[in-house]
């Protein structure tokens, strides 16, 4: 089975090239080869955990927390609070709006509630949420950072700002809901 180079790329190089100065990263859920190829191009303390060794961690100790396969409700959220850092993000992944427009609106909705941005973002037939304290995904994307990666199918600096635009439709039906 070929891996999703698209996810691995996206999922790592998305929230990592957004934060200013991500020294902790915890990455909780399966994570493939690929993907620990993509996190290892990066700096920064990268650990990668299952659930319950994230739920026993330390009180604001991380600066991102990339979700792979953990679907998001509110005990896992309450731990996100409660270990990252006060200019944190979160990324996880999502229903897309065509296969159940509902479960993408509550994800968006529960995140809300606790950043100050949640937006969905779109990249081959995946669709995730990045949802941040403070950096905004495509106004304060770090291009000495993305720009500089190397080694890459999929991601890219334009890819990582066009996976945010959504069809006009699609984008006045997440309006009030997504914060962007």
């Amino acid at each position: 089975m070929k891996e999703n180079q698209a996810f691995n790329e996206m999922m790592v190089h998305t929230p990592l090239c957004t934060h200013k100065e991500p020294q902790n990263v915890s990455i909780v859920g399966t994570a493939s080869q690929g993907l620990k190829k993509e996190a290892a191009k990066h700096n920064g303390n990268i650990e990668f955990i299952d659930l319950a060794t994230f739920n026993a961690k330390n009180e604001k100790d991380v600066d991102i927390v990339i979700l792979t396969d953990i679907n998001i409700d509110e005990i896992v959220l309450a731990n996100i609070r409660r270990v990252l850092k006060d200019d944190g993000l979160i990324t996880f992944s999502t229903e897309s709006f065509h296969k159940n427009e509902d479960k993408l609106k509550a994800d968006l909705q529960l995140v809300g509630q606790s950043f100050w941005i949640a937006m969905p973002f779109r990249f081959g037939h995946e669709t995730a949420i990045l949802a941040s304290k403070k950096y905004h995904p495509t106004a304060d994307i770090i291009l000495q950072r993305s720009d500089l990666l190397n080694d890459l199918e999929y991601y890219s600096t334009e890819i990582h700002t066009a996976s945010f635009v959504f069809p006009a439709a699609q984008h006045k039906a997440l309006t009030g809901i997504a914060k962007r």
